[in-house]
């Protein structure tokens, strides 16, 4: 369930959520559910010959998080726009970090909109994606 339209302030931090460590059985579910079934993201022997550790998140599954994120803190309905920028990867055992801050308020053909920063760092503070998200206000 979205949270309920709320009122922003400018330069209000958002609360942060974490998300569980990812884990090959997240990587394999989110590519049945996306169908992306790119092998860096399933074939540890496929992944290592392309110079990676291992297996890597799916930057949109870092995507997704974030936009849970943001319906965790606004209604669905309230989200007009959402963009990201994919900085890092992440790897398998990160913890999830989203959290954003309010950065400006203003008023747009008659509605009151919130613009909203958003990242997703892992666990050790290494930011996987960064963006912005505009939210109506009630």
């Amino acid at each position: 369930m979205s949270a309920p339209i709320r009122l922003f302030h400018p330069g209000e931090a958002l609360p942060e959520v974490v998300w569980p460590a990812i884990s090959r059985t997240t990587l394999a579910l989110y590519a049945g559910g996306s169908g992306d079934h790119n092998p860096l993201h399933l074939d540890p022997d496929f992944a290592r010959a392309a110079g990676l550790p291992d297996v890597i998140g799916h930057g949109m599954l870092t995507m997704a998080l974030l936009g849970r994120y943001l319906t965790s803190v606004t209604s669905q309905r309230a989200l007009r726009t959402f963009q990201v920028r994919f900085l890092s990867m992440a790897q398998l055992g990160d913890t999830i970090v989203c959290q954003g801050k309010v950065v400006d308020v203003s008023d747009v053909a008659g509605e009151r909109h919130a613009t909203l920063e958003v990242t997703a760092a892992t666990g050790a503070g290494v930011v996987l994606a960064a963006g912005s998200a505009v939210a109506v206000q009630s």
